[in-house]
């Protein structure tokens, strides 16, 4: 690659001309006590760390950042931390994703508006990934994603716990009277263990491999457990890298292609990773100009199998999957499924970083003939109720209900329930559909996890452990059973879903990917006549922003304004 001269850094404009603001700038760098030959004619690297004393899945991040400058500074370059915005998923309400786009645009503009040449991005707890990658790719500086790595398997009296899964499963048993308070303790205790993201393939490792795939990252770098030494390792590795990319100016237009999302979809369904990829990966890719949609995503689940036996479509943790080969097995096990020819952050193919990679436990990484399924782990669905589109995870549901019709509970939002779930005199039984309204991004707002809904504890104390369950919110990656998401357009903005009313009958169809409400069209007309939209959840400030910009769940739920490629100016005086 052709490599850039001292000249051509950004970061020459603040620090190398002959301006008076340029003495100043570096007046200031001597104020913070660095000497200019400490970063003159250096590449300057921002290392955006999203540690904070709240995010459990980034306890480890002050020891990371560190690491992640020593490799800087031994590959030549100059490194600035910067903190950016942690959202904590297990805390911050109403819901993260409401978040996720102010921490795109917090990305975006604290790269623009400071002397840097490349960055670092250090994220992995769930939105950080999407958010840090969609600002740095409006940005378009060169770009490495640093993984937080999973968490340590999780441990209670002998039995393997996986983080989220198994404190759903658990929380079930409590309310059904077949699990002790004390050994719901007991399992709080033991299910999160370490520093790192969780260690189910939920969301957080979802996105994480999706960034590999993307080549946003090392090779195998999103499989290492926090804990582990060479996760430390790979931190300087990463500092290493960044520098070398500036050097070659090696920028996210030309990693982040359509085969490179293409790849990246592939690996998400053979991963069985979690429904919220498709909101995330659309935002992602249309920052990089790159129109992919849901159509595009169901077309690569039917074909794609499902290899990796993870919690919650199989039995294995990511600690497991990492001892037993890592993301790059799985990736070479994939093969011709995947564009090998696409560019990476350290500047070789795909193909070439994988080369080689083995699996080393094949109950773990499945061969290809053995798969949990030959395709469709994620399904997007379509019909009246979701004209533009609705997602379901085939694999983490009862086989049975992939093929059901049942009449309709309805709920009008979370407060209600709340209330009303576990009513003795609530109507329902094993085969009712349980329908949430008023959940979706604007409803919610931000589109909260809600969407596995509970079961009636009347049902869960008959045996009953899942049910179909449709919503226009998200579930959580960690979560499972026959749950239909992300229903657009939301009820919220007057979609189909404003108008199930209880008792109608609702159709699931998943291998014909159908969803359709049994109700005539002439009474939906009536119905939509007499609905009434409901009162803005914000009326200033940022909730105010989201709900005026924000699009919906079928388009990445991104703020209208910043997605494609169009460039912001830089700063014009120094």
């Amino acid at each position: 690659m052709t490599k850039i001269s001292p000249e051509q850094l950004r970061s020459h404009r603040w620090f190398g001309q002959l301006t008076m603001r340029t003495y100043n700038h570096r007046s200031r760098m001597a104020q913070l006590g660095f000497e200019r030959s400490e970063y003159a004619g250096k590449p300057v690297i921002a290392v955006l760390n999203t540690w904070s004393d709240i995010n459990p899945c980034h306890s480890h991040f002050k020891a990371r950042v560190e690491e992640v400058k020593r490799g800087v500074l031994q590959a030549g370059g100059f490194a600035l931390e910067m903190p950016a915005m942690s959202i904590a998923e297990p805390f911050q309400k109403p819901s993260p994703l409401l978040y996720r786009n102010l921490l795109a645009m917090e990305t975006e503009e604290l790269l623009r508006s400071h002397p840097v040449d490349g960055v670092v991005l250090m994220g992995g707890c769930d939105k950080t990934t999407p958010g840090l990658i969609m600002g740095a790719t409006s940005m378009g500086l060169p770009m490495i994603f640093m993984p937080a790595g999973p968490m340590l398997r999780g441990s209670f009296q002998g039995q393997t716990l996986g983080s989220g899964s198994d404190m759903f499963k658990h929380w079930a048993e409590v309310r059904a009277g077949t699990l002790a308070i004390e050994q719901w303790e007991g399992v709080l205790s033991g299910i999160a263990r370490s520093p790192g993201h969780c260690m189910t393939m939920g969301t957080a490792s979802t996105m994480t491999s999706a960034a590999e795939a993307l080549g946003l990252t090392l090779p195998g770098a999103a499989s290492i457990p926090a804990p582990d030494s060479r996760h430390a390792q790979m931190a300087v590795a990463t500092g290493r890298c960044i520098v070398e990319m500036v050097w070659s100016d090696l920028r996210p237009a030309q990693l982040l292609t359509p085969d490179a999302f293409d790849s990246a979809v592939t690996t998400v369904v053979a991963l069985g990773g979690s429904t919220n990829a498709l909101v995330h990966l659309i935002a992602m890719a249309r920052r990089a100009g790159v129109m992919l949609d849901l159509d595009r995503f169901d077309a690569i689940a039917r074909d794609t199998p499902l290899i990796a036996n993870l919690r919650p479509a199989g039995q294995y943790l990511m600690e497991d999957f990492y001892y037993a080969g890592g993301l790059p097995a799985l990736l070479n096990r994939l093969g011709g499924r995947l564009r090998l020819d696409a560019l990476t952050a350290n500047g070789k193919t795909l193909g070439e970083n994988i080369a080689g990679a083995q699996v080393f436990n094949d109950d773990v990484i499945l061969p290809l003939e053995k798969a949990l399924a030959s395709g469709g782990s994620l399904a997007v669905l379509r019909g009246n109720l979701a004209p533009n589109g609705a997602v379901i995870k085939p694999a983490a549901a009862e086989a049975r209900l992939h093929r059901h019709t049942g009449a309709a509970v309805v709920f009008e939002d979370y407060a209600d329930l709340q209330a009303r779930i576990d009513d003795p005199a609530l109507e329902v039984d094993a085969d009712s559909v349980l329908v949430l309204k008023n959940a979706g991004p604007l409803g919610g707002p931000g589109m909260p996890e809600w969407g596995q809904l509970p079961i009636p504890k009347k049902l869960l104390a008959q045996g009953v452990r899942d049910m179909v369950r449709v919503s226009d919110c998200r579930m959580s990656g960690t979560s499972f059973g026959a749950c239909v998401l992300h229903v657009a357009p939301e009820a919220f903005v007057g979609g189909p879903l404003a108008l199930v009313q209880t008792g109608d009958r609702i159709e699931l169809d998943v291998a014909a990917r159908r969803l359709h409400l049994q109700v005539s069209d002439e009474e939906l007309a009536r119905r939509r006549a007499a609905w009434q939209p409901p009162p803005p959840r914000y009326r200033r400030g940022y909730g105010a922003l989201f709900a005026e910009r924000v699009t919906q769940a079928d388009a990445g739920c991104d703020f209208d304004f910043l997605e494609g490629t169009q460039p912001t100016a830089e700063p014009d005086i120094y």
